[in-house]
């Protein structure tokens, strides 16, 4: 099993995918017609995420890999994606592995949750910190699929809301549609979250079967329309500093694969996910304007709300380690490497001023 680590890989992918390779590619027969169970119905999730997946691969294969991607529900559970390629109903997958946290709650040190770091912390653990090689074996030995990141999120919304949350008196009764383990940790904050396919959740919050919901980031949320049913755009989400999400294969398919083609499978997702942070990244800068121009009210939690959930965030992964082996395991290796990254912002940043 090859783990890609070096830059020749992604250097001749992106020599091929740039055209720059002498003599024009031709293309072949497809040789893998594979199926993609997913767990979005649209957006950047499927856009920029898998169906940018699938087409990377497809080119740079020429060919050879054909991937049929299938919007949530169009293969098996939109919540339960690793079961769905487990099963072999799909030869691959792609999911937030945090959906799967009522088996093991280990998944959300790999999805992100409360007490997660930032995203570009998130990046360096999972390709340089070893996290790309915890996360594969973690996945096949306790769910028996493959598994790599395809996708990943700066941190999210904390909520599109029909009341202002700025406190954590606001905070309670508040009933939010959420997923993973932040369901818990915001129930101890005093809410009343509940979980519910992504589909679902523009109808619940337009009817006020909900207060508020989390999805995405400022841009993601353009997508679902959100901010046309709700007057709140709550920041910064302490409940996801961060959300890399997953390609999850199945087995067999895997080891059916030779080596190279194992590796362009790996190249192909993580320069999707580096590219879907850079995108994202970009365009939640041109959010912030069109949720005022849309007449949303951006609020920026008080700093004792993410002081408090990312506390309760570590309180929780500290009490799961005690009593999960691999939980253990992982945790202790994301800590080690926070404490390596501890004082980076103050040689990594430079203090600036917002434009006038």
């Amino acid at each position: 099993m090859t783990i890609w680590k070096g830059s020749t890989a992604l250097l001749a992918a992106v020599t091929l995918a740039t055209g720059l390779l002498s003599g024009p590619s031709v293309a072949q027969e497809p040789e893998y017609e594979w199926k993609m169970a997913t767990g979005w119905g649209g957006g950047p999730l499927m856009d920029i995420g898998a169906q940018a997946f699938a087409d990377r691969l497809e080119d740079l294969s020429n060919g050879r890999f054909e991937i049929q991607v299938f919007p949530g529900g169009g293969l098996g559970n939109a919540l339960k994606v690793s079961d769905t390629v487990r099963n072999g109903i799909a030869e691959m997958g792609h999911t937030w592995m945090g959906y799967d946290w009522g088996k093991d709650p280990g998944v959300v040190l790999f999805g992100g949750y409360a007490g997660s770091f930032d995203t570009e912390r998130m990046l360096h653990w999972l390709y340089r910190g070893g996290g790309v090689e915890l996360q594969r074996d973690y996945r096949l030995e306790n769910f028996g699929v493959i598994s790599m990141p395809l996708f990943i999120r700066t941190a999210e919304v904390f909520l599109h809301s029909h009341k202002p949350v700025r406190t954590l008196d606001d905070l309670q009764g508040l009933k939010l549609r959420t997923a993973g383990a932040w369901l818990d940790m915001a129930k101890d904050l005093g809410a009343a979250p509940v979980t519910t396919p992504g589909a679902e959740v523009y109808t619940m919050l337009e009817r006020k079967a909900i207060d508020a919901t989390e999805w995405g980031t400022l841009w993601e949320d353009i997508a679902p329309g959100f901010h046309k049913i709700t007057k709140y755009v709550i920041i910064p989400g302490v409940h996801q500093p961060t959300a890399p999400f997953e390609l999850v294969i199945n087995k067999d398919a895997w080891e059916s694969l030779s080596p190279e083609d194992q590796e362009l499978i790996e190249t192909v997702a993580r320069m999707v996910t580096l590219e879907s942070w850079l995108t994202i990244g970009q365009e939640d800068a041109k959010a912030v304007a069109f949720y005022r121009e849309n007449g949303n009210e951006i609020i920026e939690l008080a700093p004792e709300v993410q002081y408090a959930a990312r506390e309760k965030g570590l309180e929780w992964a500290r009490g799961q380690a005690e009593q999960n082996e691999w939980f253990k395991k992982v945790f202790e290796n994301q800590q080690a490497f926070e404490k390596l990254w501890q004082g980076a912002d103050r040689y990594r940043k430079v203090m600036v001023k917002d434009a006038e």
